[in-house]
C-alpha cells in the first residue's frame, strides 16, 4: 500500500508566488506521508490570457519550472507529477502542455504533451477556449513502471475520451495521474462523473488535482480534487480551496478486483471490430 496526494491550488499569472504555494502544499502532502504527489495544471502560471505561458515557455531539459520540479522531488524524496508546464514547440507562438513525472534522483522518468485540446464554447457562462491557437497537441500515450504501480498520465480534457483511458489500460495502467484546471460551470455537471467512470470502466486508481477557484481575468475553475479507486469509490477529495487530498491506494486490492472481476478480459470490440 501507498499514500498519494493530490494538489489543489488557484493560481494567478505570478509564477513566483505560484511556486511559492505548490511547495508549501506539497511539503503538507508529505507530511501525511505522500509518496506520490500531483499537481494541478497549469500549476505555475494561470495568466490573464492564453498567450502569457508561451512567454514563459521552457526548452525541454532546462529551465526555472523543470529545475523547480526536480528540486521539489530530490529534497523531499518523492515521486511528482508536475502537473503542466510549457515547453517551446516547433510552432511558432505554441507550446506543449506537458506533464512530467520525477523520480526522488532529481530524474524525467516520463513526458506526456496533452493530446486533447479544449476548444470549446460554453454558452450558459459565454466563456470560450481555443488552447490549439497556442498548445501543439502530443499524440503518444505515456504508461510506466513506479514503485506504486504502472502510472498513466492524463490532462484535464483528456478526461472525455474514453477510448485514451483504455489504450493506457492496455499498456497495463493501474494508476491514472490526471492533472486538471476543470471549468466551474462544466465541472459542476461532469467533473465527478467522469472521473468515477474512467476508474470503474478501466479498473484503476485515479489521482485528479484540480485548478480550484477564482483567477484573475474572471475564471473561474471547478476544484473538487479526488482520488477515486478501481471500484469508482471516492477516498477522499476537497470540494473547495487550496489544500491538498491524501489517500492510500493498495495495488494487491486492485489486481485482486480485476480477477475477481475481468472486464478488461471480456471487451469484445477492437478498433471498431469484434474481437474473435
Amino acid at each position: 500500500m501507498s499514500k498519494v496526494a493530490a494538489i489543489q491550488m488557484a493560481s494567478g499569472p505570478n509564477v513566483k508566488a505560484n511556486l511559492a504555494e505548490a511547495e508549501k502544499l506539497i511539503k503538507i502532502a508529505v507530511q501525511q506521508e505522500a509518496e506520490l504527489v500531483v499537481l494541478p495544471e497549469n500549476f505555475a502560471i494561470m495568466g490573464t490570457s492564453e498567450t502569457d505561458k508561451v512567454k514563459i515557455a521552457e526548452e525541454y531539459g532546462q529551465g526555472l519550472l523543470q529545475d523547480y520540479l526536480k528540486e521539489q522531488a530530490v529534497s523531499l524524496n518523492i515521486w511528482l507529477v508536475g502537473g503542466t508546464i510549457p515547453i517551446r514547440s516547433k510552432e511558432s507562438g505554441k507550446v506543449y502542455s506537458a506533464c512530467l513525472l520525477i523520480n526522488p534522483q532529481g530524474e524525467v522518468v516520463a513526458r506526456y504533451d496533452k493530446i486533447h485540446l479544449f476548444d470549446v464554447t460554453i454558452e450558459a457562462s459565454n466563456e470560450s477556449y481555443t488552447e490549439s491557437e497556442t498548445i501543439t497537441a502530443g499524440d503518444n500515450i505515456v504508461v510506466v513502471d513506479t514503485p506504486f504501480g504502472r502510472l498513466g498520465l492524463g490532462i484535464c480534457y483528456d478526461l472525455r475520451f474514453p477510448e485514451l483511458f483504455r489504450a493506457m489500460v492496455e499498456q497495463k495502467m493501474e494508476i491514472c495521474a490526471l492533472p486538471s484546471a476543470f471549468t466551474s460551470l462544466t465541472g459542476k455537471v461532469h467533473w465527478e462523473s467522469l472521473l468515477r467512470a474512467r476508474a470503474i470502466e478501466n479498473l484503476t486508481y485515479i489521482i485528479a488535482a484540480d485548478q480550484g477557484g477564482y483567477h484573475v481575468g474572471g475564471r473561474e475553475t471547478h476544484g473538487d480534487s479526488m482520488i477515486v479507486d478501481s471500484w469508482g469509490r471516492i477516498l477522499n477529495r476537497l470540494p473547495h480551496g487550496t489544500g491538498v487530498v491524501v489517500a492510500t491506494i493498495d495495488i494487491e486490492k486492485l489486481e485482486h478486483t480485476r480477477k475477481m472481476f475481468p472486464a478488461l478480459d471480456h471487451k469484445r470490440f477492437q478498433c471498431g471490430l469484434i474481437s474473435k
